[in-house]
């Protein structure tokens, strides 16, 4: 007859399922090491099984102290809380447009203020006040690279002109998009294109001096405006004109060329690039010019004229009869816009007709980052920088990194040298300082990475790792003591010596594979302050370029390609291999040596018949080559 409780269903305790799975897993597991078989290894007989047991045993209760503390701590969570746990996640994922939203929020770049004095300030993950700024203007001009166009600047743009379109569309204004690219005579086959009436490839005839690689960059942005109904409005200069005025003047123009695409006597417009003496004449470029002709060429400052003064007249037009509040972005070089309304481009020829306040200068992936002294004209309002893009200096916002320190109350002298040339340089992200800063809550790991700075490198890249180390260690020690004892059998106590040693160097050689591949950040090199002779220099650059894993993550400063990361395999590799090499040698040695101390000590030894012992560099060559290979990719991908 079952026991009363087991009968009323009322009186029943209310077990947690998380514990319930663990009790079943439990009862099927138990079998395996049940008390008869202590019982067994217990006899004479059993000899073999018991020292066996005796190995293994502790590690299972070590195992079931581990999973029974899991346990623990999801009984301590009450059902309530589980049901509330359980209703988050399928709220969350019941509510399909919410994730989308915040997805398209998300865009992965740097943004620097550029208009405050000193280095551009790095802006942080919070943007809201750039986008206020940009949403509240009727011009937005993002300048990007001429000398050497970078495909990541479309990417850029489509991301903007995405964020602008959604912001403008809550606001119901409309947004158009004005492109040097295409010459202003296109204007309508772009209408047809924005009406399906024909399709790319058609519009890609029509530009045939454009390279394959500079459509495949444009075309997706060109896509997303036609899909999504952004006007698309052709802003350069035809490419005849502007080579005409390139070879022979704006004179060389036919007279209604000339009264459409160049400015009339006395406008003032060629006077502002004659007077350049508040900037360096590296700032100046004419990326149109023909090889004839130099920057302080005449007729590459009327080509410039020419072109200038076409795309104001065709924006402040688009922005005429469009509406009054819409938007208009406009895709150009980056001399075209430099300096905003106190430059010479676009934006001060336009500020006469329109408020400073209602035109914003984006610069996109600009190669320096001027430092602005008082009185100085800003380069623009914003630097933004493509996520792709290697940032070697000021990539973070040092005002989150000076409120993770206020919090943490620590000061910047108290940190580790290498951490403060990170946080000097701008290299160091709030959220590895943060991290830093939760190491030192327990005081081993702190002691660790205060005295150390290999483990205080990969503690911050990865804060798990001595988790991994000790894992790895946990089975190194185990699976050894296993192999010795099945290959000695009963001389396993007597040989306790070579066991030993065999068992450091397990010990030692997983200690090396965790280490050496692990992922770090590095902010201090070493040997960077000590004087070595150019081959010394090169070699250190070399290596320094090489990840410590192949699939680490970039980091700020570095930017490492697949060429490097292969190399990161193949000097993993080699490193390993010498490990292994050195460790085996160390190994066999010893082991030969206590075998011939056994010897001298023991004559009675001698006569036996022992096993026989390993080849040194056979054994150190196999085990390097071991190292070297199958332990090097696994532990790359780990």
């Amino acid at each position: 007859m079952k026991p009363a409780t087991l009968q009323c269903s009322s009186l029943k305790p209310r077990i947690n399922p998380i514990r319930r799975r663990f009790n079943q897993n439990l009862t099927n597991f138990a079998p395996e090491y049940s008390i008869r078989r202590l019982r067994v290894s217990v006899t004479a007989s059993g000899r073999q099984a018991k020292r066996r047991d005796v190995i293994i045993t502790p590690f299972i209760a070590i195992g079931a102290c581990v999973l029974q503390s899991a346990v623990a701590k999801a009984e301590d969570k009450s059902p309530a809380e589980i049901e509330t746990q359980t209703h988050k996640v399928v709220s969350t994922t019941a509510d399909g447009q919410q994730p989308a939203a915040v997805e398209d929020e998300v865009i992965n770049s740097r943004i620097y203020d550029a208009t405050v004095i000193g280095e551009p300030m790095a802006l942080g993950k919070d943007n809201n006040k750039v986008w206020e700024k940009l949403i509240n203007a009727r011009i937005v001009y993002l300048g990007e690279a001429e000398q050497v166009p970078i495909r990541d600047d479309k990417v850029l743009e489509l991301d903007i002109v995405k964020n602008l379109r959604k912001r403008c569309l809550e606001a119901d204004r409309p947004i158009s998009l004005a492109l040097e690219a295409f010459p202003c005579n296109l204007q309508g086959q772009l209408n047809q294109y924005m009406e399906k009436g024909i399709d790319g490839e058609t519009l890609k005839s029509l530009v045939t001096y454009w390279s394959p690689q500079c459509w495949q960059e444009y075309e997706p942005l060109l896509n997303y405006c036609r899909d999504n109904g952004v006007r698309l409005i052709a802003c350069g200069v035809p490419l005849e004109v502007l080579r005409t005025v390139q070879a022979e003047g704006v004179r060389g123009l036919s007279k209604s060329d000339r009264k459409k695409f160049a400015p009339p006597a006395g406008s003032g417009f060629i006077s502002g690039f004659t007077s350049i003496s508040r900037r360096s004449s590296i700032d100046i470029t004419f990326p149109n010019q023909s090889a004839p002709f130099g920057p302080s060429s005449y007729l590459s400052i009327q080509a410039r004229v020419v072109e200038d003064y076409t795309m104001s007249q065709t924006i402040l037009q688009a922005v005429k009869n469009g509406e009054s509040n819409g938007m208009l972005v406009v895709v150009t070089g980056a001399s075209h816009v430099k300096y905003g309304s106190r430059g010479t481009g676009l934006p001060a020829r336009i500020s006469g007709k329109m408020q400073k306040k209602n035109q914003v200068v984006i610069l996109l992936d600009p190669e320096r980052q001027n430092i602005r002294r008082e009185g100085e004209v800003p380069v623009a309002d914003f630097l933004w920088y493509s996520a792709a893009r290697p940032c070697n200096r000021n990539c973070f916002d040092r005002a989150e990194i000076a409120r993770v320190m206020n919090a943490a109350g620590r000061k910047r002298e108290a940190l580790p040298q290498d951490l403060q040339k990170g946080l000097d340089l701008g290299l160091v992200s709030p959220e590895v300082l943060q991290n830093f800063f939760d190491l030192e809550k327990y005081p081993i790991i702190s002691e660790l990475t205060h005295r150390f700075q290999g483990f205080r490198e990969r503690l911050l890249a990865d804060p798990k790792f001595l988790h991994r180390l000790a894992i790895e260690e946990a089975i190194s020690i185990t699976t050894t003591l296993i192999a010795q004892y099945e290959r000695r059998k009963e001389n396993f106590f007597e040989e306790l010596d070579y066991v030993t040693t065999d068992t450091l160097r397990g010990i030692v050689v997983d200690f090396f594979t965790v280490w050496l591949p692990a992922p770090t950040f590095s902010f201090l090199q070493i040997g960077d302050d000590i004087d070595a002779p150019d081959s010394i220099e090169a070699l250190k650059g070399l290596l320094g370029s090489i990840p410590d894993n192949a699939f680490q993550k970039s980091l700020a400063g570095k930017d490492w390609n697949s060429n490097q990361r292969i190399a990161s395999v193949l000097f993993g590799g080699l490193k390993l291999a010498s490990v292994g090499f050195i460790s085996s040698i160390g190994a066999v040695a010893s082991s030969n040596i206590l075998y011939s101390v056994r010897k001298f000590l023991n004559t009675s030894i001698a006569g036996k018949q022992w096993n026989k012992r390993s080849p040194i560099l056979k054994t150190a060559l196999v085990y390097g080559c071991f190292l070297g290979t199958s332990a090097n990719l696994r532990y790359q991908v780990q």
